[in-house]
This record gives structure tokens, sequence and C-alpha cells, in this order.
């Protein structure tokens, strides 16, 4: 059983460590559940271990919007107050505030 606390909480705004893009936490994995294919194409020096959580945001970079899926290892609290532009935000989020969105939607 994986014990380990996801760092970043949903709503939350991150970038990446190495990648010049940040985005907004919309899903959290205890730990790696993406597909085998998708893991073997990382470069095997820069793959992420699998036992830790991982991160589906609503990304952006310069060039456009997209969906990422994020090891905890590789991302940092995006302290910068802007908000991101993704365009799916309004669809699951309400406002920005301090840093992240509020939630649309009631957690158990």
């Amino acid at each position: 059983m994986n014990t380990q606390r996801a760092k970043y909480h949903l709503g939350q705004v991150v970038r990446h460590r190495k990648h010049p893009f940040r985005g907004v936490v919309f899903d959290v994995d205890p730990e790696f559940s993406n597909t085998e294919e998708w893991y073997e194409a990382i470069p095997e020096e820069a793959r992420p271990v699998r036992k830790q959580p991982f991160y589906h945001l609503l990304a952006e970079n310069e060039q456009s919007f997209y969906v990422a899926y994020v090891s905890e290892q590789n991302l940092v609290a995006d302290y910068s107050g802007q908000p991101v532009e993704h365009p799916d935000i309004p669809d699951l989020f309400g406002a920005f505030t301090d840093g992240s969105y509020e939630l649309h939607f009631q957690l158990n």
C-alpha cells in the first residue's frame, strides 16, 4: 500500500522543473498509472520512478494548450500569481485566487 501523500492539490498551479510549461492540477494518481508505452517512450536516463504521485495537468506553453501527465519529482509550485489560460479550466474550476483555482465540485 502506498502511504505517500500528494504534495500538490487539485486546482493548484505548478510548473515543470525542466521543460517550459505550467498547468493546473485536475487529478492525481498515487503512483504511475499510465501505459507502458508512454513510460518506455521516456529516455531511460530521464524516466521518473513509478512509486510517487503523478499529476494530470491542464497545461500550457508558449505555443499550445494540452493535457500533461507529470511525476511529482518533475514539478514545482508556481508562485508567479499568474492564471493559466487553458480553455478547459472553466469546465472544472471557478475563480483563481492566491495561486489556485477553486473547485466547481465537492470532494468526498
